[in-house]
């Protein structure tokens, strides 16, 4: 039920929002793998689709958008299952599940592929897409999120990796974490993405997006029910055979972006992600940047990006 007290439980009052630059972004609902899902789209080209993580939803690309635009690509950044304007369905929350959302969407816009960039979680997914449906994954960019087998690892086997990813444990709890997440209009929202920032954070209007985004109701109990099948699948079949699944290389040239400073994911759990791929691997490590790097020095990560998406040979 939406709360009359709060307009921002209206999904579209809250994620359609305006990019840096005074540029118009075209905001649609496609229908891709059973579901709907909001995208934001800006440019023409070769399609580049953008995945968010958490805790934040599509406009954590907002300065992406305009530089790829910029640069002749049709950019489009979705909102996840459970996430942003998004359907809130009561399962589908695998990476399997949700990586055939992704190329859902490239099919549902129309396009033969994608170059794929994500963060985070839209990480994980977009290294899952590119194993499962090579076909429909032109590039991989990857930001903040190893390769899904080395975050395995690296969360049973790296203690350090495995503290500094404690809010990932505490999530399988049920219903409190998701009443956490709510507490006084999301402000634990703003201080997970201070705490896992650099030096440059997120400015407040971006802290303030993202609670008010939290705040639509479903939002932190679907944000949450991907972490509570990473880690408990570990053992089960449905997860062993997904580990399995991903031993298959990625065979698209990749770009592997970390900050230095990410408290979240160890920059050695991150590195070395490139023995699962294939393909030309570019590892590209900020000084001074923690878990949002596209946020905290959106320049520099925008000039990476389209600097490598329009290299028509990347090297390793």
């Amino acid at each position: 039920m939406t709360d009359p007290a709060h307009p921002w439980t209206q999904p579209a009052s809250v994620v359609r929002l305006d990019i840096p630059g005074g540029r118009e972004v075209a905001h649609r609902d496609v229908a891709a793998n059973g579901a709907r899902f909001h995208i934001a789209e800006v440019g023409d080209g070769p399609l580049v689709l953008l995945l968010h993580g958490f805790p934040q939803f599509w406009w954590t690309w907002r300065h992406q958008l305009g530089a790829l635009a910029d640069a002749g690509f049709r950019a489009v950044a979705m909102d996840l299952r459970g996430v942003g304007g998004s359907d809130r369905t009561p399962r589908g929350y695998d990476p399997a599940n949700l990586a055939l959302d992704v190329t859902g969407v490239i099919r549902s816009l129309g396009e033969p592929d994608a170059a794929l960039v994500g963060h985070d979680l839209g990480g994980y997914l977009a290294w899952t897409a590119a194993a499962m449906r090579p076909k429909l994954v032109r590039r991989l960019a990857v930001s903040s999120m190893p390769h899904p087998r080395r975050w395995r690892n690296a969360m049973l086997s790296d203690v350090r990796q495995s503290t500094a990813s404690s809010y990932i444990w505490g999530f399988q709890r049920p219903w409190l974490p998701e009443r956490q997440l709510l507490a006084e209009d999301a402000e634990l929202v703003g201080k997970l993405i201070r705490d896992w920032s650099g030096a440059s954070l997120p400015d407040d209007e971006a802290v303030e997006a993202y609670r008010r985004a939290m705040l639509i109701p479903s939002t932190a109990h679907c944000s949450i029910e991907p972490y509570r099948w990473m880690v408990r699948s570990m053992a089960r079949p449905d997860g062993i055979q997904f580990n399995r699944r991903m031993k298959r290389p990625v065979r698209v040239p990749t770009l592997h972006l970390h900050g230095s400073l990410d408290p979240v994911l160890r920059t050695r759990s991150a590195a070395g992600s490139g023995e699962y791929v294939e393909a030309p691997y570019r590892w590209r490590l900020f000084d001074g940047l923690g878990h949002f790097p596209h946020e905290e020095d959106p320049a520099a990560f925008s000039t990476e990006l389209v600097n490598w998406l329009q290299d028509p040979e990347p090297d390793r």
